[in-house]
């Protein structure tokens, strides 16, 4: 089994099952009550966080990121793993203090419409995202997604999707599929990322035929020969950008964090390179992963904390 196999396996066991209670309890909260993990009276901002994550990669790279280098400034981080309603619903409830990849304006469009105005958005960390449709590279005769139209034979009339709920999958289902005419002849159908990658990756080792619903940044590009689809309607959407959002009173509660946020980026190469260090290179080991990832990127700790960088140091 594949380094990638297993660690998208790990993230993704029973991520999708917790419940905005279990949540509240493992924050610290009880009997319904939101959980409050701003500073204490007379005690200054909190050292308490809590960080949703989703088993998306990127988003577990980043989030180990952050875990790493909160620590080292003190902080005490939890990392919740929840799916996307969930993590969405927690953050603006105040459950979850913050949560560092929200795909704008489109693919989490609909929890921004819907939770957006009680959470506090803390800047774009990366502009370049972008939702696919995604074929191995070995499918000379399919480059295009109007290529898919008269060829689901050939795919079993399937579209490997993701989450249910993710905004990959709406995309996929209310726009590309009407646009291309495919929803006579194809099956969207719809897993999670592990089971979606497993397939991927099942079906690349005995070269058979393909489509996977995919997004830009992800690791498995790093990993495999594949080849986004062309979309010359625009049915997938323009490039997104990948945000970090707080709770209500974030800012107030958190200001030099928000501050960092404010400095966070990480350019497509940046993002590919970490993803490899955290997910395969250090399985099972994540955090460790991204300190080591942060030994050989010090020039980024600086960016990204400016003058509170003094005296962090990954390198020595």
């Amino acid at each position: 089994m594949s380094e990638r196999k297993r660690s998208t396996k790990l993230f993704g066991l029973g991520a999708a099952a917790l419940s905005l209670t279990l949540m509240a309890s493992a924050c610290g909260g009880g009997g319904g009550e939101d959980v409050s993990t701003g500073p204490e009276e007379d005690e200054g901002a909190s050292k308490d966080i809590t960080i949703g994550l989703i088993p998306w990669e990127e988003d577990i790279a980043v989030t180990n990121l952050w875990k790493v280098i909160l620590e080292e400034k003190g902080y005490n981080v939890t990392i919740e793993n929840v799916d996307v309603a969930p993590v969405f619903e927690g953050t603006a409830n105040g459950d979850i203090d913050m949560f560092l990849d929200t795909w704008l304006p489109s693919t989490h469009g609909d929890y921004w419409d819907e939770y957006g105005e009680d959470l506090e958005d803390l800047g774009a960390w990366n502009e370049g995202a972008s939702l696919e449709l995604t074929v191995p590279s070995y499918m000379e005769d399919v480059n295009s997604i109007e290529d898919l139209q008269g060829n689901a034979d050939t795919f079993g009339g399937e579209i490997i999707g993701i989450e249910s709920g993710s905004g990959l999958v709406q995309t996929t289902e209310e726009e590309a599929m009407p646009t291309y005419e495919l929803e006579e002849n194809y099956e969207l159908v719809k897993s999670s990322t592990p089971a979606m990658l497993e397939e991927l990756e099942t079906a690349i080792a005995d070269e058979e035929p393909i489509v996977v619903t995919l997004w830009r940044p992800h690791i498995v590009y790093a990993q495999q020969d594949l080849k986004d689809l062309e979309d010359p309607e625009g049915a997938m959407g323009e490039p997104e950008s990948l945000h970090s959002v707080g709770r209500p009173g974030f800012g107030d509660d958190f200001p030099d964090l928000t501050k960092w946020m404010g400095n966070f980026e990480l350019s497509q190469e940046q993002i590919g390179d970490l993803e490899q260090t955290v997910i395969a290179d250090h399985e099972g080991e994540e955090a460790e992963g991204a300190r080591v990832w942060l030994s050989e990127n010090q020039d980024f700790v600086e960016q990204a904390l400016g003058e509170d960088a003094e005296g962090v140091d990954f390198s020595s």
